[in-house]
């Protein structure tokens, strides 16, 4: 009997801790939220910045203060959160929970630790004498905060809104009173977007983190407590349980063998994938550090990584989603601080790799150099030696190793399948087309133009450039500023300061679980928001959901080397599509035979292959009036060419879900396929005429 009542007033002043902690950072986190809310009202252009965001609720509303769910349902969600962390949300009792799930305002709150998981997953396996504590927890509570919580309800049922109640004729559990309750679709869309976002994003935030840590310290140290007590009030019981740890360490009887398997046996119950899979799927930190091969293997497409090693001794990688029969190649090339992984973060339905790969099309997506991992044939590269390029590197040694790369591959790919069908082997059996976006356009434009120069093959029948890069004299004050500053200290800091990256994986998991408080806590993510579009002149781009795509995690993540900015401060200076400028006639007469570096639009004659450019209108970073600079540039000089513009803002090419984007941009893609028809009907005419003869 003493021991229950120890046991009790243990659980009792448990919760009571847990509470005050956790009321005391949320109440800090919702001061914060509030705060950058008020900064965020007082900030000019918001509006505009923010209206391309879709699921940002920037407008503070009052809300009745809210019990804890501990104080509610008399059960430690830290219990609570174990049981259901080792739970998979997609098995059928996790569902089955999800479906009889009554919602009681939760929504109001970010995710945490104790409000979701104890939210949605309510079987528990607790022993009976945790029920009776449970019970007692209630009953003292219920007691005790009656005086206080009576008002706050009271006031709060009076706040609520008539239309988002319906009147419920079930009585309710405690009595035959009839109740109030969220209307089923509410309740089924909060559901919904729950399991989605738990299927997408799989980290945790540093707020959850922190609340976490703290439960699972005041579990500790009131463990120490209770099995303090325990010895002291059972001291026979004490006695020969360490005697039989002293003497018999390594055995264990059938009943302690039972209990420890049992988690094993519910857990194959409840979900029939294999443990390692689970386990090897999350990683300790909960950081979301998916690749591109997992986003793509995951939707069902299949998957092929390739090694491509630069002549200046680079690892590159280049991912294929493989259909190895197909003649018709799609090449894709990401921007600055940007993967692989933009081109298929949208899904099956919003991607253009996944959307291309359906039409038919064997499927290339480039990486350029630029790694925190720097992988280099050296291994031992220095990161001063690593980070010395500039977007000449990119243009001229980058993109030739992958395009090369894709045609030794296809290659011998379609002269096995031509053989098989005894037909005639052409040198390149195959058509490659390239999407492009913002520095990768720049990209494929130098590459292009370098090539023929150089009098080699550059493959590519159609570009396809989404906001391209390479004219910048439209840019906003600070942008201005920015480039002044980079052209006077870029040449002090580049031997200093050779890359713009995290260096360690502190930081960079760091940034990976704030993308996830950003999301949490809507007034904090849009004050990092407007200031981020802020800094590129006021862009609507999505720049806060670009931070939380997995590639940004801490084991990797994309960089920037120095003088590629200060490649495009060069640029921006002198009005000119410009190759690197090393800064003396020695230099440059070496590099291009020229005391000068070679102004690539002058030469935009020599594009020999038809080129659609894409501007979105909202675009701040790149705006239209440089695109259409492109656009002159190449219609006086004879290239075939085509214009478009969207009401879309720099990273909505790629980062969002745009269908009418999509759409065109498939249909460009498509006119390779009907150039390729028409070269073999010409061809085919030309055989039977040869044949004829």
């Amino acid at each position: 009997m003493l021991q229950r009542f120890v046991d009790n007033v243990l659980v009792i002043t448990k919760e009571s801790v847990k509470i005050l902690t956790y009321e005391s950072v949320h109440n800090i986190v919702r001061f914060i939220n509030g705060l950058s809310a008020l900064l965020l009202a007082l900030l000019p252009g918001k509006t505009y910045i923010l209206e391309g965001i879709h699921g940002w609720e920037l407008r503070p509303t009052f809300r009745g203060p809210r019990l804890p769910r501990c104080m509610e349902d008399g059960v430690s969600s830290f219990n609570q959160f174990i049981h259901d962390f080792s739970m998979d949300p997609g098995s059928s009792e996790s569902e089955e929970n999800l479906s009889g799930e009554e919602d009681n305002d939760e929504n109001t709150c970010p995710a945490s630790p104790m409000s979701q998981c104890s939210r949605f997953f309510r079987s528990s396996t607790l022993p009976k004498y945790e029920k009776r504590q449970r019970h007692w927890t209630r009953w003292f509570l219920s007691w005790v905060s009656w005086p206080i919580t009576f008002p706050l309800k009271l006031l709060l049922y009076l706040y609520r809104s008539p239309r988002s109640l319906r009147y419920d004729p079930v009585p309710s559990r405690s009595g035959n009173q009839r109740s109030y309750s969220l209307s089923s679709t509410k309740k089924s869309n909060l559901i919904k977007d729950y399991v989605v976002h738990r299927a997408t994003d799989r980290r945790r935030g540093v707020v959850e983190d922190l609340q976490l840590g703290m439960e699972i310290f005041i579990e500790a140290v009131f463990d120490i407590f209770r099995k303090g007590a325990h010895n002291l009030l059972s001291p026979w019981e004490s006695c020969n349980s360490f005697y039989r740890w002293l003497f018999t360490p390594n055995s264990l009887n059938q009943e302690t063998l039972d209990h420890v398997l049992v988690p094993k046996t519910s857990f194959g119950d409840v979900d029939p994938t294999p443990r390692e899979r689970i386990v090897t799927s999350r990683h300790f930190l909960n950081t979301d550090g998916r690749t591109c091969q997992d986003v793509i293997s995951e939707l069902g497409y299949p998957y092929e990584a390739i090694h491509v090693i630069t002549s200046d001794g680079y690892v590159l990688l280049l991912e294929r989603i493989p259909r190895r029969d197909s003649q018709k190649v799609l090449y894709l090339q990401h921007g600055i601080m940007d993967s692989s992984m933009g081109w298929v973060s949208n899904g099956v339905v919003g991607s253009p790799a996944f959307a291309a790969y359906d039409q038919g099309y064997d499927v290339f997506l480039g990486n350029l150099r630029g790694l925190v991992s720097r992988e280099h044939v050296d291994k031992n590269i220095s990161s001063r030696r690593y980070w010395r390029y500039s977007i000449n590197e990119h243009g001229t040694r980058d993109v030739p190793a992958m395009v090369e790369k894709i045609h030794q591959i296809k290659t011998a790919e379609m002269k096995l399948i031509q053989i098989d069908n005894d037909d005639e082997v052409d040198d390149q059996p195959y058509k490659l087309c390239s999407i492009s976006h913002s520095l990768g356009g720049a990209v494929m434009l130098m590459y292009v133009i370098t090539r023929r120069i150089e009098e080699k093959p550059h493959r590519l029948s159609r570009l396809i450039l989404l906001s391209p890069a390479g004219f910048h004299e439209d840019a906003t004050i600070i942008v201005t500023l920015v480039q002044n500053l980079v052209l006077l200290l870029a040449p002090i800091l580049a031997p200093l300061v050779p890359g713009l990256y995290i260096p360690t994986r502190f930081f960079r998991m760091l940034l990976n679980k704030l993308a996830r408080d950003f999301h949490n806590y809507p007034a904090l993510g849009g004050l990092v928001q407007t200031l981020m579009s802020y800094v590129v002149g006021g862009d609507s781009s999505n720049w806060v959901g670009v931070i939380g795509l997995p590639h940004y995690n801490m084991n990797d993540m994309p960089g920037v080397s120095l003088y590629v900015v200060h490649h495009f401060a060069q640029i921006k200076y002198a009005k000119k599509f410009l190759m690197y400028d090393y800064g003396s006639e020695a230099a440059n007469i070496e590099a291009y035979g020229a005391p000068e570096p070679l102004d690539l639009g002058q030469h935009y004659g020599l594009i020999d292959v038809p080129v659609d450019l894409v501007a979105g209108r909202k675009d701040k970073v790149i705006p239209p009036s440089m695109i259409r600079k492109h656009y002159n540039l190449m219609k006086n000089a004879g290239v075939e060419v085509s214009y478009r513009e969207f009401e879309y803002a720099h990273l909505d090419f790629t980062f969002s879900h745009r269908e009418e984007l999509l759409a065109y941009v498939m249909s460009r893609v498509l006119l390779v396929e009907k150039q390729t028809k028409a070269v073999k009907g010409v061809k085919l005419k030309k055989t039977e005429r040869e044949r004829s003869q």
